[in-house]
């Protein structure tokens, strides 16, 4: 019981599912995407039960509560059980909107968009992303 009370982030990260590899967690802490009460923390920072971390992955950001420390990668029905999410609803759902935006299309054949056109276009876009 006493390895399982020290746990590395970047093997935590990885077995909770947060990132594909261990390696992938560890480039990610190395980077300054993972932190903790806003600071910057290294791969080798030991996870405390109840701390709060923020995992950033591309334009996704999440933040992890600790609830328990999970050794080995398991099935994602079990590795839930070890953090909670306590992402804020917004925040999740701008993240989930970027997949909901508009596809332009145009008629086949109507050719290149004049200037007018593309600015249109783009007027288009920069209304539905504010």
């Amino acid at each position: 019981m006493a390895e399982k009370e020290k746990l590395r982030i970047d093997k935590y990260l990885w077995s909770i599912r947060a990132f594909k590899t261990r390696t992938l967690a560890s480039d990610a802490c190395k980077a300054g995407r993972v932190k903790l009460d806003g600071n910057n923390i290294k791969p080798s920072h030991e996870v405390k039960i109840g701390e709060v971390y923020t995992v950033s992955k591309g334009p996704e950001k999440r933040i992890l509560k600790v609830t328990g420390l999970l050794e080995s990668r398991t099935d994602a029905k079990t590795a839930v059980m070890y953090y909670e999410d306590i992402t804020p609803e917004e925040e999740t759902m701008k993240f989930k909107s970027m997949f909901h935006a508009p596809v332009l299309t145009r008629d086949r054949g109507a050719g290149r968009p004049t200037k007018r056109d593309r600015r249109e276009i783009d007027d288009l876009k920069d209304d539905f992303f504010k």
